[in-house]
């Protein structure tokens, strides 16, 4: 299932203007320098937004998400033609041989049921040269981000040329962990109308993704903070032997 927020044409023409400090995305631009990554798989690309800064760096980046909506934008962006992009997921990739593969933000746990994250793991895994790296990031349970998802706490007026206002928040639905089940709602100013997102994330133990990519055929090598967020996330970052 894709979220709508993701895969109706108008979210996902709305996905950047909305959210648009993507600061979080240079710790892995720093990663995938770290490690000299010549090729990265960007699984969960999105609107692109990873995959054209690592092309602009004269990376050469293959992106695959399961929301066409999203990968549309992606597609209609300067540059893009420097990417290949794919509709799909990662359970059923082309043959790759990258040095790096990528999950930022919610990526990782948007992948709820444990069958569709397995094979994202193996996914990932064969798409990757022997030597290279996952890495990951995932809220830590323990800090309880889901208690910031309320009405009160989210709601905001954005202005989007050509759009006009949009009204935006978060209703918390359900919590029953490991599941968090939210709703974005979106209300545009111009003419009213609403339209709303059901989402549900996995939020997942360190010891229980490192015990699931050590079954997948990863080395764990190391867990990071996220320095942006510190305290928040869990950055795993693991090699193909």
């Amino acid at each position: 299932m894709v979220d709508d927020s993701f895969g109706h044409p108008w979210l996902a023409a709305l996905y950047d203007p909305l959210d648009p400090d993507r600061s979080d995305l240079d710790v892995y631009a720093a990663i995938a320098e770290e490690f000299g990554a010549r090729s990265v798989l960007d699984i969960g690309c999105g609107t692109g937004v990873f995959a054209l800064l690592l092309a602009d760096r004269g990376i050469e980046v293959v992106g695959v998400d399961p929301a066409l909506a999203s990968v549309d934008v992606a597609r209609a962006k300067p540059g893009a033609e420097r990417v290949r992009w794919i509709h799909g997921d990662a359970t059923a990739l082309p043959p790759l041989r990258v040095d790096l593969a990528t999950m930022t933000a919610n990526v990782a746990q948007a992948v709820v049921e444990p069958a569709g994250w397995r094979g994202t793991l193996r996914g990932a895994r064969e798409a990757l040269r022997p030597g290279g790296r996952l890495v990951l990031e995932t809220r830590d349970p323990a800090r309880r981000a889901w208690e910031e998802w309320t009405p009160e706490r989210s709601r905001r007026v954005t202005e989007v040329p050509g759009v006009g206002a949009v009204e935006t928040w978060f209703e918390l639905l359900d919590v029953r962990l490991p599941l968090v089940s939210f709703r974005s709602n979106f209300v545009f100013g111009a003419d009213g109308a609403v339209l709303a997102s059901e989402s549900t994330l996995r939020f997942r133990e360190r010891d229980e993704v490192e015990a699931d990519l050590v079954a997948a055929g990863f080395v764990v090598d190391e867990v990071r903070d996220a320095p942006d967020r510190p305290g928040r996330e869990f950055v795993f970052v693991a090699r193909r032997p």
